[in-house]
């Protein structure tokens, strides 16, 4: 090779190509590292006992109703040829349960991240699309078509799981039920209210549906999901939506209903309640379970220790690491620098 092809090949005297360019890095020393390890420790168990004080005040009431153990209430509905069975769980509250009080749906045992169930559903059949409507997809196969090969609307495996448990909580006052009301509306996410799911723009709704069938386990079709209030029905219904946003992991809730009106807007009082549960959803198949649960919220959302624990736990660390390297270098750089 030539001296001339040499130097061609040879980077720009510049500073950038020639790494010149002023550079900072940190001194760390004792006199920053340490304290800086006592303040970041202080700081997250302070953040911690917060979390963890807030956390322990919010009030959870969790009540199982699967009625497997033959002495529940529910256990007579786990017969699968027992239709449209009712049960009722009573419990007592001996302090006010503070509002808003947030009423939730509890699974286990379900996997709902499983990936051939995610996958089946028709995303342009939910955005009203009739065109989807007479042809879904087949991603949603083996709820694509009944057997009489007409199409499902809504299909797929999600929509066909809905579930369709139904609760009604009463108090009991001089031997007497007053029922409590449960509001429904605003639970689901406003993205898919508004944005991912739409109603076709037939009108009426049930006109877009003809010449297709609800979803085989479905006790009504879609655009009489909400017998009281029409314009919750379709695939804009809140149950609905709330359903087909899967959840992560196998034990899950999904919100149900708020107790935010009349005399409740408080909150539940101290009495007794009888919770009556219209029995539909079947669990014991896939050996799963079914809770209702009853929450109140804080600043931080809803309960949960374990942001808590592992704040004050990192905090800790620092703490004793900071120790641990001021005992280190007392040992041996003090001496030194004498």
């Amino acid at each position: 090779m030539s001296k001339e092809e040499n130097t061609a090949n040879r980077p720009d005297n510049t500073a950038f190509t020639q790494q010149r360019l002023p550079a900072w890095q940190p001194m760390l020393s004792a006199g920053i590292v340490i304290p800086g390890f006592v303040i970041i420790g202080v700081a997250f168990i302070g953040i911690g006992v917060a979390l963890f004080v807030t956390s322990q005040n919010i009030q959870v009431l969790e009540k199982d109703y699967t009625g497997i153990e033959t002495n529940s209430s529910c256990f007579k509905c786990t017969n699968p040829r027992v239709k449209n069975c009712n049960c009722t769980i009573n419990f007592s509250l001996d302090k006010l349960f503070e509002g808003p009080v947030f009423v939730y749906y509890g699974l286990s045992n379900y996997f709902q991240n499983y990936r051939k169930y995610g996958a089946s559903k028709d995303a342009a059949q939910l955005t009203g699309d009739l065109a989807y409507f007479t042809e879904p997809s087949t991603s949603c196969v083996p709820y694509q078509r009944d057997a009489k090969d007409k199409p499902i609307v809504p299909c797929g495996s999600i929509a066909n799981s809905m579930f369709n448990d139904t609760f009604k909580l009463f108090q009991i006052v001089n031997s007497g039920n007053v029922a409590v009301p449960l509001d429904g509306k605003g639970i689901a996410w406003w993205t898919d209210y508004n944005i991912k799911y739409r109603n076709p723009t037939t009108n009426p709704l049930k006109n877009a549906f003809n010449d297709t069938v609800k979803p085989i386990f479905w006790p009504r079709p879609a655009y009489e999901l909400d017998t009281t209030n029409a314009a919750n029905n379709g695939f804009i219904n809140q149950d609905f939506l709330v359903w087909m946003r899967r959840s992560a992991l196998p034990n899950f809730r999904k919100l149900y209903r708020r107790i935010t009106e009349g005399e409740y807007a408080k909150g539940l009082p101290a009495g007794d309640y009888a919770l009556v549960i219209g029995y539909n959803y079947p669990v014991k198949a896939f050996d799963g379970r079914k809770k209702v649960v009853f929450s109140n919220v804080s600043w931080m959302g809803g309960k949960n220790q374990f942001l808590g624990i592992a704040y004050l736990v990192i905090g800790s660390l620092c703490v004793v690491m900071s120790i641990v390297m001021l005992i280190v270098y007392a040992k041996f750089k003090f001496p030194d620098e004498e």
